[in-house]
């Protein structure tokens, strides 16, 4: 990042990047051409937060990858509140074309909120997704999400309905990644997912100190896809 990181509340942060560390674990990596597919959790709706890099989750995962390559060109097609199905239906074929190297794939959530949640059904989505984006020679990043039920704009009569949504969501889209040759990073179950400070205004979506935590979790594991370490 920046001349200035070392001293921001960001770098502090136990959760967050260490100065340095990004550099570390992505060093050598091969990625030129990085898509992002998927909702408001792709599309990086968040407020700021005083202290905090001011760029979302996905947006700070391009300019760490782009600090070791600076060729490396960047395609982000998230649309909030999309559901699985019209991801795969609006977003695959354009990032198919785009031709990536490295996918992420962040879907599902919306489907979880709903009573109407399938899981089969949200597994076909993801599956076809990842197989489609293998196929054709990128890598896949899948994403268990922060369970928004401890947002604070769910009231309690609710909570524990989309909890054990969410839950299942991330348990079922781990096994997926695992199935399938994709790299998982699980945000699910952070301590900072029932901080109601990790929250936008909106009581929803989460703020830039989430996507900074989970950049910085995302950034670790594809560090240790890579094989690097951080001392």
């Amino acid at each position: 990042m920046a001349d200035g990181y070392a001293v921001t509340l960001e770098a502090a942060d136990p959760w967050c990047l260490r100065p340095g560390e990004a550099a570390a674990l992505l060093a050598g990596h091969p990625w030129r051409r990085f898509a992002v597919v998927g909702d408001s959790v792709a599309a990086g709706l968040g407020d700021p937060v005083p202290g905090y890099v001011e760029l979302s989750w996905c947006d700070r995962i391009r300019t760490e990858l782009a600090g070791v390559r600076p060729e490396l060109v960047y395609l982000n097609l998230g649309v909030r509140d999309l559901r699985a199905a019209e991801i795969r239906a609006g977003q695959l074929g354009p990032a198919l074309r785009f031709a990536p190297d490295l996918v992420l794939v962040a879907a599902g959530g919306n489907d979880a909120l709903r009573r109407s949640y399938d899981p089969d059904a949200v597994d076909r989505e993801l599956a076809a997704m990842i197989t489609e984006l293998r196929r054709a020679g990128a890598e896949v990043i899948t994403v268990g999400m922060f369970n928004v039920s401890y947002a604070p704009s769910f009231p309690d009569p609710v909570k524990h309905l989309v909890r054990e949504r969410m839950d299942t969501l991330a348990v079922r889209t781990a096994a997926l990644a695992a199935r399938l040759g994709a790299i998982h990073v699980d945000c699910s179950g952070h301590p900072a997912e029932r901080d109601p400070g990790s929250y936008s205004a909106d009581g929803i979506h989460g703020n830039l100190r989430s996507h900074s935590i989970c950049a910085a979790l995302t950034i670790r594991r594809l560090g240790a896809h890579l094989g690097n370490t951080f001392a």
